[in-house]
């Protein structure tokens, strides 16, 4: 099948989420959907189903909706390719159940929770939120999930844990595109505490109001929208509770290029571009990018009196 990425879709080609999800429902089976319905009801819950008691949340935003079409065919998930239709193309070998989290370091209840249990945490929210990839391409997705901040709770953080690691799975099998030395696998992004307390850091388990899709980071991803897409990490398997700020996958690879925070600015440019503009997937025309993407009354206090220019 041909998966052509956006810059070649016509607005009058994309077909509306809706029926872009029936169809795949009846190719699944009435069957199917019936025993995945709710997330955890079986142990192979697939994309498509519907996700049961998800509650709406104030934290919407009065924009467009990006396309369900676009957001799980055009995207950057590089354990499977570096190609924007690759992750949709190769996310299939990824199993999702079982799927353990494991969540240790300087707290004073480690364990490893089953995605199920983890899952029953807190009470499911859609969100809307602005995404900004540091390419310069955007979207605005209805995701579903709990805080982040929920989770750092029960694990009872102790006085020497800053900073929150997050580790994604390393398996070359499930996972072509850790095959190739693109980064150094497996996939580590950290946030400092008061960032993964903040109430709009969710943990995401759906999108559209269905369970996510593999290659949009199932079963779980972090999604934090005042930052750059790439911090948000995808297909986590293990939360640490650290004192030293965490040496992330892409400061690794280009620390001259990509710094810890990522927090979306318009006044820093990455070195090999302008982050000034940027494109909304579905429009022709570029618009300005906004400090903090958008999110500057709710996060700009957590950066007061931080040079931003050197902590980029």
């Amino acid at each position: 099948m041909l998966i052509r990425q956006n810059d070649d879709i016509l607005p009058s080609e994309i077909t509306p989420p809706e029926i872009y999800r029936e169809r795949r429902r009846f190719m699944q089976g009435m069957g199917a959907l019936a025993a995945g319905a709710a997330l955890g009801g079986t142990p192979d819950a697939q994309a498509g189903a519907r996700l049961a008691g998800v509650r709406a949340s104030a934290y919407r935003l009065d924009e467009e909706k990006t396309p369900y079409k676009d957001v799980t065919r055009y995207n950057n998930f590089y354990e499977f390719g570096t190609g924007k239709s690759d992750p949709a193309e190769n996310a299939a070998s990824l199993k999702t159940r079982p799927w353990t989290v494991t969540v240790e370091g300087e707290v004073g209840k480690p364990g490893v929770y089953d995605i199920d249990t983890l899952l029953k945490l807190a009470p499911l929210e859609e969100r809307v939120y602005r995404m900004r990839c540091v390419e310069g391409w955007s979207m605005v997705i209805p995701w579903v999930g709990f805080p982040l901040r929920e989770l750092v709770r029960r694990a009872a953080p102790t006085g020497n844990a800053r900073y929150v690691e997050f580790v994604t799975l390393h398996d070359a099998k499930q996972m072509p595109g850790q095959r190739a030395r693109v980064l150094d696998w497996p996939y580590v992004e950290g946030l400092r505490m008061d960032e993964a307390m903040h109430p709009l850091t969710l943990l995401a388990v759906g999108l559209y109001g269905e369970v996510l899709p593999n290659q949009n980071g199932a079963p779980i991803r972090l999604v934090v929208p005042w930052k750059y897409g790439f911090k948000s990490a995808k297909s986590i398997v293990k939360i640490r509770f650290v004192e030293k700020q965490p040496l992330t996958a892409w400061m690794k690879a280009a620390p001259q290029e990509y710094g810890f925070y990522s927090n979306v600015n318009p006044q820093v440019d990455h070195p090999r571009w302008s982050q000034a503009k940027e494109r909304r997937i579905g429009e022709f025309f570029k618009r300005d990018t906004l400090m903090f993407n958008g999110y500057v009354a709710q996060v700009a206090q957590l950066y007061s009196g931080m040079d931003l220019q050197k902590f980029f």
